[in-house]
């Protein structure tokens, strides 16, 4: 069979940049430290009125790696993040790299036992984490509670203010953002002045050696480790700039957490490989989000469709100027056309859809942006240097033919290395560099691909995965509870939330769906607690007394 007839991308206006030439294996962190030497006195973060260059970025993230390597850090060992998209995050983790360790992003408003598990399995010893209180939100409370049960050496603290401009900080601490001490810690900004900048870093193999654990679900719910390695990372960050294209004059918005992986590569890694300034935002807020980009004048914005959605919603949208925003990509779940199109129209920019996972680093697939046609429905054709085929869902090795629905299966520089300490999930999907999604898709004549069903079981919550049996172990915990089955309801903003099933142990007992609500939310990240709950009499089950979730979804109008 000829090649075009199994890759018909390559016939299509985007042949050229699926053809691009891969990019020298080189470490991780050199995308900072060439664009550093390339573009020194560049704006690379701009936060909360500060500025910081290419060249201070580098030094700061130098002296952060001389501070690991006086605690005792080794080649190998894995490092913790627990912060949100503040400039001490990108410090740690170019620090972490030049220092030869691993990367471990952890969600910073994971509860206790999120958090414990995922220090546990990735075997970090070290952890920088906040000690900010603000708006009675203790962000340091989950490392707190845990630690006695892990078995840290460090712990480095950070207050969020610390590198904010002095009016700033000073208005911080009226409005009640604090800087509670913590003991046994060690202070990141003292830490960092009192170093000299490591100048010989890690070597370090692109290609073998692991930059980063990023955690993610699995089919059986047990949270994995994605081993990406250095080159991983780089290729789909290289790759993400001549997608865009990004130049060293673009203007990147980073309110996408980066934490998780579509944020660390298209918003973080791919401007600085570029040159850029990313504009940091802790979380998101409409009405902060527009204005950053109207006061900023914002060139690149990424988000999930919850974002474009919540911005065309405004009623006063226009009187923002956004028109400083020429590409957007959007990821995470399903983007409806009508919100592409009404966010183009706001902005005159254009909006497009990609797909990506954890395990591929994470971009595989993404309609293009310029030169080429943006399908709507579809994620587009395979990214540069990507291939992709459809496989029968019960025989990975039957590709199956244009316009047939089959599990999406992909290869390329991206793909992870393999799971932590998981060799036999590993091997569930990975064989011959080709990667399992598990997502049900198609492809049609042009090359174009669509997600035509997620995983059975994953509820997707604004493009963040929760698997089921994680929030129904928190509800058996419930001393009301005596069945809890979970699965994902539609939303507009999200694209789902999570619904339980409850089956109470005494039904005559008053339990209301809030206080349900309420101990989930104690025990789970926010995202991952149910937004309704239904007290069922059963729940239906197979004969060896598995829950049929399908059944439940059935009893839920769409």
């Amino acid at each position: 069979m000829q090649q075009e007839a199994v890759r018909p991308w390559l016939k299509a206006e985007v042949g050229e940049r699926y053809g691009l030439s891969p990019p020298e294996p080189r470490p991780l962190y050199s995308l900072l430290t060439e664009s550093a030497k390339a573009h020194p006195s560049n704006r690379c973060i701009h936060y909360q009125g500060r500025d910081f260059s290419y060249s201070q970025v580098d030094e700061i993230s130098s002296r952060f790696a001389s501070a690991l390597v006086s605690l005792g850090m080794k080649k190998g060992d894995r490092v913790a993040i627990f912060l949100p998209n503040v400039p001490q995050l990108v410090f740690a983790y170019f620090g972490i790299l030049k220092a030869g360790g691993v990367v471990v992003m952890c969600n910073p408003i994971y509860k206790e036992r999120e958090l414990e598990y995922q220090i546990k399995d990735s075997g970090a010893e070290i952890v920088i984490a906040s000690r900010t209180v603000a708006k009675g939100m203790d962000l340091y409370k989950s490392l707190e509670g845990c630690r006695g049960r892990l078995q840290l050496r460090h712990v480095i603290s950070t207050h969020l203010g610390d590198y904010l401009p002095g009016a700033k900080k000073m208005l911080a601490g009226l409005a009640g953002v604090k800087d509670v001490p913590r003991a046994g810690t060690v202070d990141f900004a003292k830490l960092v002045d009192s170093m000299a900048p490591l100048k010989d870093y890690a070597s370090v193999d692109p290609k073998g050696d692991v930059a980063l654990l990023q955690y993610t679900g699995g089919t059986t719910g047990v949270s994995k480790g994605a081993m990406l390695t250095h080159y991983n990372l780089l290729s789909n960050a290289v790759y993400a700039v001549s997608l865009f294209p990004l130049t060293d004059r673009d203007i990147s918005l980073c309110v996408l957490p980066l934490f998780h992986i579509y944020g660390l590569t298209v918003t973080m890694n791919a401007p600085l490989a570029a040159g850029a300034a990313m504009v940091l935002l802790p979380s998101f807020h409409v009405d902060e989000v527009m204005k950053t980009i109207q006061s900023q004048r914002v060139t690149i914005f990424s988000g999930a469709p919850a974002m474009y959605i919540a911005i065309n919603s405004r009623p006063d949208a226009k009187k923002f100027n956004l028109t400083s925003v020429r590409a957007c990509l959007s990821g995470g779940s399903a983007l409806p056309p009508a919100v592409r199109k009404k966010f183009i129209e706001l902005t005159g920019g254009n909006l497009v859809e990609g797909y990506g996972l954890s395990e591929t680093s994470p971009i595989t697939h993404c309609n293009p942006v310029s030169g080429g046609i943006a399908k709507d429905g579809s994620i587009g054709p395979p990214y540069s240097g990507t291939d992709a085929r459809i496989v029968d869902a019960g025989d990975r090795d039957k590709v199956l033919s244009t316009g047939e629905v089959g599990e999406l299966a992909v290869r390329g520089p991206q793909v992870m290395k393999g799971y932590w300490n998981q060799k036999a999930e590993t091997e569930a999907v990975l064989k011959d560099g080709w990667f399992l999604t598990g997502d049900i898709a198609k492809m049609d004549d042009d090359g174009y691909f669509y997600i035509v069903d997620r995983k059975k079981d994953m509820v997707n919550v604004g493009g963040l995965k929760v698997y089921p049996r994680e929030v129904e172990d928190v509800l058996f915990e419930h001393p009301d509870v005596k069945e809890a089955g979970v699965i994902g309801i539609p939303d507009e903003f999200s694209g789902e939330v999570v619904k339980a099933f409850v089956v109470l142990k005494d039904p005559a007992k008053p339990v209301s769906e809030g206080e349900v609500i309420e101990f989930c939310q104690k025990r789970l990240a926010k995202f991952k607690a149910p937004k309704k709950v239904e007290f069922v009499p059963e729940l239906p089950k197979t004969l060896i007394g598995k829950v049929l979730r399908r059944k439940l979804r059935e009893l839920t109008p769409r």
